[in-house]
């Protein structure tokens, strides 16, 4: 939270989305976040005492009863999970779309996760890919379309080369290291 709250940078899945809601509600979080709302800023902080105390309440007499829903064969844990899912999503419109969007979204998780792709980083794109696209037209208005003057410019190509190899590089990286263990002899 410090990190999204001082700087804007959310370095978690669940700060992303929060950082995707307060910029839903037009929040920019970052270093003048607790000069310009300081409302939110203080209520943030309120809000993790505030539950915390109550974690506190409510944990040390109910965690019997927490040790014994993890006793639970998994398969009657993950239905359990997916029937309140379910219910929960239909129960806030009344809507069988909600219903498809929660399962679609979950088979697409469930696809990322047996692919190894963290999902952090999509939840990023998709709160920031609108605001890089209004800065990225911005910018192109400012030169009037002309993308040799924005890729042109050292420090913006140098970026640009940065972010492709940040990109590209982790894959390249696997697919020579597996090649050079195919090739090396057996012991």
């Amino acid at each position: 939270m410090v990190p999204l709250l001082s700087l804007g940078i959310p370095f978690s899945p669940a700060t992303a989305i929060l950082l995707g809601a307060l910029v839903i509600h037009g929040i920019q979080p970052g270093p003048l976040l607790i000069a310009q709302r300081p409302e939110v800023f203080w209520g943030v902080v309120a809000s993790m005492y505030i539950g915390n105390a109550i974690l506190l309440v409510f944990n040390l007499p109910l965690v019997g009863m927490f040790v014994s829903v993890l006793r639970l064969p998994q398969h009657v844990l993950a239905t359990l999970v997916l029937l309140l899912c379910l219910v929960g999503a239909y129960s806030l419109n009344n809507s069988l779309l909600d219903l498809w969007v929660l399962v679609i979204t979950g088979i697409a998780g469930y696809g990322l996760r047996k692919l190894g792709i963290d999902p952090a980083p999509l939840i990023v794109a998709l709160v920031l890919g609108p605001l890089m696209e209004k800065t990225l037209v911005q910018s192109l208005f400012m030169v009037r379309g002309d993308w040799t003057e924005i890729v042109g410019r050292p420090l913006t190509f140098a970026m640009l080369a940065a972010g492709a190899l940040a990109l590209i590089g982790p894959p390249l990286v696997r697919v020579l290291r597996r090649r050079a263990g195919r090739g090396s002899p057996p012991a």
